[in-house]
């Protein structure tokens, strides 16, 4: 039992690096809640769709848990969602698009999402397809919003 924990501790933390590859993080110098405002802002600025904005701390405290501040944004725009599912349905499951909005350890807040290659790897999906680049610095450019003064 103990080398097969081992083993699977191995693994995850193996895994986890591999993970933190996948993703761009940007910190910010305002609260979670106004980071998460302004990519809000500049979302629905930018003619995207904001489908739903769950806020984790509050969802952790409406059954008596507590956790740092973390807001996630689901949104997309199907001008460029849609032809990525075109070429292969199941990218469904990674659109539309999210960003995560949260305090670290140490209070910092950070902007953080998956890199849109990684996102859409396990999938039948050109990476050079013009949607994916246009996604990919949307993506580049709302978060950047969000962090600015």
């Amino acid at each position: 039992m103990r080398p097969m924990l081992f083993a699977s501790l191995f693994a995850i933390s193996i895994g986890g690096c591999a993970i933190a590859d996948d993703f761009e993080t940007t910190p910010s110098s305002k609260s979670v809640t106004d980071t998460m405002d302004a990519l809000v802002a500049a979302v629905e600025g930018a003619g995207a769709t904001v489908f739903a904005r769950v806020d984790h701390t509050a969802g952790a405290q409406s059954v008596g848990l507590d956790m740092t501040e973390a807001q996630l944004l689901i949104f997309g725009n199907p001008a460029l969602g849609t032809p990525v599912m075109q070429e292969d349905p199941r990218a469904g499951l990674v659109l539309p698009l999210r960003v995560l909005v949260y305090a670290d350890r140490g209070g910092q807040t950070q902007v953080l999402y998956e890199e849109v290659d990684e996102m859409v790897d396990e999938f039948d999906v050109d990476d050079d397809m013009e949607a994916l680049q246009k996604i990919e610095g949307a993506l580049e450019r709302l978060t950047a919003a969000a962090v600015a003064q």
